[in-house]
């Protein structure tokens, strides 16, 4: 009888349910240990030890653990470098394959390729799936088979391709089909309950910082279109956390998002095509979308970027974003286009610095999407012709928080002898932005 077992390695999908490496997983029939790694090589990079997104992961982890103990088995968790870690694991356990779920990020690819070349040379099987998007790789593309990189065209053929039936002969749409996992719960492998490492044994400390519910209201999903514009209102699902780590499911909400609201279907849509981005031009993680972009003489002042970071730039629906940003780990959707446009056009400081402050700030940070927007603010990304789209802060407050609902819940000095001036004059700052980038892409 073979002691042979399969190992799933939990990444960006912390959850049981619906998961389909873990499906595909515990279908093989061999007794399954799923196991999660610390990574060392990103958790040194975090200089906040009290960073709320390490508490949230810890805190998922014993989640599964829980469940995990009703099915006699347990989750194995490592801290340290992951390459090691899976020497050492291969050497502890006899194992026939390795299942995980896909991750698109350079780091994360490169990792998974040196730990298949590891397994592989082993004779230990390496499989990877999809699961925290809907569509990933070469599933949408265009008839010349290039992706796409206009989001418009994108969007059209990701509708139509999710309400096709898939040739498996699926009763249900292709994003409606569920992975069910409990009816082949009896796989895990059986084993006592391990220990999970303490976050003080890997150096950070618990955070006490908020985490959105995964639950939403089919009433704010319904009435998105209406509300999700204006700060002052709960009108956003405030799920990018749980996209980010895979505490809920991607194919549940989107099919929820079908029946409920297409403007909500469409921002899942922009998930997905920010993701197909990074994938297919992994150079948008640390330069211009559009190279000719690179030719932009930024300024970075630095203290106008830190008057940015503080809330203290003089134009209130800014402070109030990064107020808000500073205090919670979260931003509302709009505000995040207005700060992002002012820092890069207003200030005509690099979207590089800003896309590093929020990566480092945000709780649902996703390089794919932090990337995507940041250069879509900027102008140098997959927009058509965009640099000349600059926001003005005084019109966006005008439309979207006209009462000061906002303003005055995270600048409550506002409208006092003790906020600031504004830093840059709006006409003259956007004359210079103009000016700026026409000069960069008529050198390009």
């Amino acid at each position: 009888m073979s002691n042979k077992i399969s190992i799933f390695w939990f990444r960006r999908d912390l959850r049981l349910e619906d998961n389909a490496g873990l499906y595909h997983a515990l279908k093989a029939g061999a007794p399954v240990l799923p196991i999660f790694i610390f990574d060392r090589k990103i958790l040194d990079k975090l200089s906040d030890k009290a960073d709320a997104r390490v508490t949230y992961i810890h805190n998922a982890l014993d989640h599964i653990q829980k469940e995990l103990k009703g099915f006699k088995s347990s989750l194995l968790v490592r801290y340290g470098d992951p390459i090691e870690i899976w020497k050492d694991l291969i050497k502890e356990f006899d194992v026939d394959t390795v299942y995980t779920n896909r991750d698109y990020e350079s780091y994360a690819k490169n990792r998974d390729h040196e730990v298949q070349q590891i397994l592989s040379a082993n004779q230990i099987g390496f499989k990877s799936f999809k699961d925290h998007v809907i569509f990933d790789q070469d599933e949408v593309l265009k008839k010349d088979g290039l992706p796409y990189t206009v989001f418009t065209p994108y969007s059209k053929i990701w509708k139509a391709k999710a309400i096709s039936k898939s040739p498996g002969g699926m009763e249900s749409s292709y994003f409606f089909k569920a992975y069910p996992t409990l009816k082949y719960a009896s796989n895990f492998a059986k084993s006592k309950q391990l220990v999970i490492p303490s976050l003080d044994s890997m150096g950070f400390e618990k955070s006490d910082q908020k985490i959105p519910s995964t639950t939403v209201s089919q009433g704010l999903i319904k009435n998105y279109e209406e509300t999700r514009n204006f700060p002052a209102i709960d009108g956003t699902s405030k799920l990018g956390i749980h996209f980010r780590f895979g505490t809920v499911s991607i194919r549940e909400k989107a099919r929820k998002a079908s029946v409920l609201s297409s403007v909500f279907l469409s921002e899942l849509i922009w998930r997905d095509f920010y993701s197909n981005i990074l994938n297919h031009f992994p150079h948008v993680e640390e330069a211009p979308f559009r190279a000719k972009y690179e030719a932009v003489e930024w300024v970075n002042n630095e203290t106008h970027f830190e008057a940015w970071k503080q809330g203290r730039t003089g134009y209130p629906i800014v402070d109030a974003g990064m107020r808000e940003i500073m205090h919670t780990g979260h931003m509302h959707n709009r505000v995040r286009m207005v700060v992002a446009s002012f820092l890069t056009k207003h200030l005509l400081i690099d979207w590089r610095w800003g896309e590093a402050y929020f990566a480092e700030k945000l709780l649902d940070f996703d390089l794919a999407s932090n990337s995507g927007g940041w250069q879509w603010a900027a102008g140098c990304g997959t927009d058509a012709a965009p640099y000349f789209r600059i926001f003005n802060p005084y019109s966006q407050q005008q439309k979207f928080d006209k009462d000061f609902k906002y303003i005055k819940h995270w600048v409550p000095e506002y409208g006092t002898d003790a906020y600031p001036e504004p830093i840059v004059d709006h006409k003259e700052a956007r004359e210079k932005c103009l000016k700026t980038y026409k000069d960069a892409l008529a050198n390009a």
